[in-house]
């Protein structure tokens, strides 16, 4: 009993300031990426919290994996170190003794990140999708922003008023460039105002000049107005696309035989199956040198990690490809690596070497006297 709760506690102590850790570091990772989106006018502004956090809530199942993993191999490292490892196992405890107090710690883990990969990660990609769909959608009004070059919806004209407007109706000092590919016209106006005709947005432009340009035809027409009306009309919908495959419920992906959802279920599902392969190829690799550096586990820890990862990602990418099905891909890289971590459990629990399993050689003195003449 001492045993058990003396591991959980040091588990759960190293597990906790891990996660703190990974999390801090991809918030400020994703803050970053989001806020560069924003600047491209990918994403709103406005939203760039909620894009993180769904962003980094996508994310938790890896970084939970991690932690556990870090957590394992940092914690019987420092045990190995500081020679507790050698009371345990003096006092008639093996190392497959440890399996049963660290799957009792990480099972809760491991649940939460079945839950976060099955339902929650297609859940945050698709709150993300809808961010991105709902602002690139917005209409051209919505789009200007005084003091600023903004792009319509299509992409065929460039807005811009000045700082200083009246209301949000009206607007001074405005500038319109359009392309509708045969004809390119910049339009400039002293001011502006917002109206509704025939169910239609207008934007109505006072005293300004108008130049066009046509492609198939040479010269500039340039042409002074009073007052010139253009149409800024919400944009188009667009047609019902597909949703993309990350956004989809893993029940979905489950009904459809797709190559693509496939590869997206095996992802999902081996984020669940990691976990526990992490924990498992934890207790096997850690140990201690007296003459490494303390940190050399951790790096092990991380290498392997992203090993796994980029196995995991080069799998998927074959599966959606069609060149393997899904069945043999988990069979190959989790159950190879669930077999992988139980075979050198078994190992240094048993301490099999390869001097081990050899005959034994006679000695010397053996040799010499069995050699001499009767």
């Amino acid at each position: 009993m001492l045993f058990d709760s003396s591991i959980r506690k040091e588990l759960a102590r190293s597990f906790g300031a891990t996660l703190v850790v990974l999390v801090t570091v991809v918030m400020t990772m994703m803050l970053i990426r989001t806020l560069g989106q924003a600047s491209k006018g990918s994403v709103s502004p406005s939203d760039v919290m909620l894009v993180m956090g769904f962003t980094v809530l996508g994310q938790l199942p890896t970084i939970l994996s991690l932690s556990l993993f870090i957590a394992v191999v940092g914690t019987l490292s420092r045990m190995y170190r500081d020679s507790e490892m050698v009371i345990w196992f003096a006092s008639g405890r093996g190392l497959l003794s440890l399996v049963k107090p660290l799957l009792r710690f990480a099972w809760p883990v491991m649940v939460v990140i079945a839950v976060l990969s099955l339902l929650v990660w297609p859940w945050a990609n698709s709150q993300i999708q809808e961010l991105k769909t709902r602002y690139e959608q917005r209409s051209d009004i919505d789009r200007i922003a005084p003091g600023e070059f903004q792009e319509s919806s299509n992409g065929s004209r460039v807005f811009f008023i000045d700082k200083d407007s009246p209301d949000t109706q009206a607007a001074n000092n405005v500038f319109i460039a359009a392309n509708d590919g045969t004809r390119e016209s910049v339009t400039s106006a002293r001011s502006a105002r917002l109206e509704t005709q025939a169910g239609e947005r207008m934007v109505l432009l006072s005293n300004g000049q108008r130049l066009e340009t046509s492609r198939d035809k040479p010269g500039v027409k340039i042409s002074d107005f009073s007052e010139y009306g253009t149409r800024l009309g919400a944009a188009s919908p667009g047609s019902a696309e597909e949703l993309a495959v990350k956004t989809r419920t893993t029940l979905s992906l489950l009904m459809q035989p797709l190559p693509a959802y496939r590869a997206e279920l095996g992802w999902r599902l081996g984020l669940a199956l990691a976990a526990l392969n992490f924990v498992l190829l934890g207790l096997a690799v850690a140990s201690a040198n007296p003459r490494a550096a303390r940190s050399t586990s951790l790096v092990f820890a991380l290498f392997g990690f992203i090993v796994y990862y980029n196995l995991m990602t080069l799998g998927q990418s074959w599966v959606g490809a069609g060149r393997l099905d899904l069945a043999s891909f988990m069979v190959l890289l989790h159950g190879g690596m669930l077999a992988v971590s139980l075979l050198v459990l078994a190992i240094r629990h048993n301490q099999w070497s390869v001097r081990r399993l050899l005959p034994p050689r006679p000695s010397r003195a053996t040799q010499t006297q069995g050699g001499r003449p009767a």
